[in-house]
């Protein structure tokens, strides 16, 4: 306790010496960010002394083993503070972290282990994770951060804890989802077991009061759940530790009512229709913002809460941070998907009440454009369907965006399995776009650490989870980096990587151009073949026409685009740029092979 008043004393000291600045960052809106996400275990080891988390013996009881891509490699809070001038130089303005709070070390069937190094395998969520650092080491990094006016966004799951609670008809712990239709919460094993609950009408809508649920005495309607010895205190708050607040159905198969029933491959899947668990959870995660005074949560697993729990979260952590001093709290859900789906993001924004979710469409979109050989047509639609989000466009706007994510892969890897004869130069060249069309599109970008350095992966989740620092895992290692004959062997904070400076300079233009931030979007072309795709984005004071073109195809591009009648003349702000207008509203846009411009208009 004493260390982590010491931290935020010197967050105090940082912020008071800073107080313009701290002003500044926290009059921005989310979609005025350039956002990194960042593991922090895969980052910079910056205390060595907290590899193993405080605990003895070998990877199976610490979790640690840096020679092994499922655990911990010894990244910690204390290497990202290290490293906040290479963020900034890149013109990060913030960072999300993925999850601190402290995790079960170790979890998996014998011969299938892996470690809690990525933070989703929660016990405690009242304290920073031993691997990671200490409270004083989370205080001291935000307050390094406010005092360069950048953002911390905590990535934070409400939908599971780590794998304690057992089925004892499931030794094997492969317990198969048993549905509230096989399995009511009346009856005890089946609709012909023994009452149990009697008066429990459910647990829909209307039915998640505190009176319902006091009527909810047993956990055993499904399986017949049980806490192994030695483990029935592990987790924090106490009140996790009792298995009355869990589903207690057996694995999600990802549809239907197992999607926000089912335990998530194992990992215990919280009761968030009861209300003490909403009230525990608005509480836990409350007191992160009262601590730390942080500026936001990605909140993983969204799409397996009942959507109850977010409309009654969400407007409690607003409220939270506002009563902080912070106005402009971002909240964003994580709705996983593989297509182009906007529908599906949107339900959750209008039924769920989340402000914001990830825009797994725009990843999708970008990569077949960008990334492939889709038409462009693929972004209209895009765009087109930003109207079904609550709030509509403007809504659309703060949508984080990104181009590839620590579960399903890196954007260079999607380029290369669409593309598996790219040349090392059409490569650089592919990446290069899809980055220009992150950081100059609607939305608010988030790039994931080790794009910039040409990070490829071979896959998704643990293949997509490359260390920053000197890598020892063989894996990572015997991938060649993007527009560069480096590897993960070598420390990847390299500011001269051909990535880096373009994301950079991205990422300096954005901030210098409000259009590119906060402007709205109107599409000027596409078709239905790889090659133009335009938009135009409009200052939010002055109105001035900043008009952006790409060239998603492998020739030349020579074209006529739409413009507003009073752009009688374009400045290049970045590649090839007509001086003057064609005729009154059309321009010209000749682009080379992969290319992009963005042209500023002038009256």
């Amino acid at each position: 306790m004493r260390l982590w008043r010491q931290g935020l004393l010197a967050a105090a000291t940082l912020l008071s010496a800073s107080s313009a600045l701290a002003a500044d960052y926290r009059a921005r809106l989310p979609q005025d960010e350039t956002i990194y996400f960042v593991l922090p275990d895969r980052f910079e080891n910056g205390d060595r002394a907290n590899d193993r988390g405080g605990l003895n013996g070998d990877r199976l009881v610490t979790g640690y083993d840096p020679a092994h891509k499922g655990f911990y490699h010894g990244g910690d809070l204390k290497g990202l503070t290290a490293r906040l001038d290479y963020l900034q130089g890149m013109g990060i303005t913030a960072i999300w972290l993925a999850p601190v709070f402290k995790n079960k070390a170790v979890q998996g069937a014998p011969g299938k282990e892996s470690a809690g190094y990525h933070g989703y395998w929660v016990t405690d969520f009242t304290q920073v994770d031993p691997h990671f650092g200490s409270e004083a080491d989370m205080a001291a990094f935000v307050a390094a951060a406010h005092a360069r006016g950048m953002k911390v966004y905590l990535d934070i799951i409400a939908n599971h804890t780590a794998d304690v609670i057992k089925y004892r008809e499931c030794p094997k712990n492969d317990c198969a989802y048993r549905s509230r239709a096989d399995y009511p919460y009346q009856t005890r094993g089946g609709v012909h077991g023994a009452p149990i609950n009697p008066g429990f009408v459910g647990d829909r809508d209307v039915h998640q009061t505190a009176a319902n649920f006091a009527k909810l005495k047993s956990p055993d309607f499904a399986y017949t759940p049980y806490v192994p010895a030695g483990e029935e205190n592990l987790k924090v708050p106490g009140w996790l530790n009792d298995p009355i607040y869990y589903h207690n159905r057996g694995d999600s198969t990802f549809t239907g009512e197992s999607s926000t029933m089912g335990d998530f491959s194992g990992l215990d899947d919280l009761y968030t229709e009861h209300p003490r668990v909403v009230a525990g959870f608005i509480e836990i995660f409350g007191n992160w913002i009262d601590r730390f005074k942080i500026d936001g949560y990605r909140i993983d697993t969204a799409q397996h809460v009942n959507p109850e729990f977010w409309a009654a979260f969400a407007p409690a952590m607003a409220a939270r941070a506002k009563a902080n001093g912070i106005d402009n709290f971002a909240i964003f859900g994580e709705v996983f998907t593989s297509d182009m789906d906007p529908a599906r993001l949107a339900r959750h924004t209008r039924v769920d009440k989340l402000p914001t979710v990830l825009d797994f469409a725009f990843r999708a979109a970008v990569a077949g454009t960008a990334g492939g050989t889709s038409p462009t047509s693929l972004l209209w639609r895009l765009f087109a369907d930003d109207a079904l989000y609550e709030g509509g466009t403007a809504t659309a706007m703060q949508l984080p965006t990104f181009l590839g994510n620590h579960d399903d892969g890196r954007f260079a890897m999607t380029i290369r399995k669409q593309l598996p004869n790219i040349s090392d130069d059409e490569l650089l060249a592919r990446d290069k776009l899809g980055h220009a069309m992150l950081l100059t599109l609607r939305g608010a970008p988030v790039i994931y650490s080790g794009d910039e350095q040409g990070f490829t992966g071979d896959g998704g989740d643990q293949d997509a989870r490359e260390d920053m620092f000197a890598s020892q895992v063989a894996s990572y290692n015997d991938n060649k980096l993007v527009g560069t004959t480096a590897t993960t062997a070598q420390s990847s904070f390299n500011t001269a990587s051909p990535l880096y400076r373009e994301i950079a300079a991205l990422a300096a233009l954005r901030q210098a151009t409000p259009a590119l931030r906060r402007g709205t979007q109107i599409v000027r072309a596409w078709g239905e073949a790889p090659g133009l795709f335009a938009v135009s984005r409009f200052d939010p004071v002055t109105g001035q026409e900043v008009l952006i073109a790409f060239n998603t195809a492998t020739k030349p591009l020579d074209a006529q685009v739409e413009v507003e009648v009073t752009s009688l003349g374009f400045t290049a702000l970045r590649g090839p740029c007509a001086a003057k207008a064609s005729a009154p509203g059309s321009v010209r846009v000749t682009l080379p092979p992969l290319g992009y411009a963005i042209c500023a208009g002038t009256k």
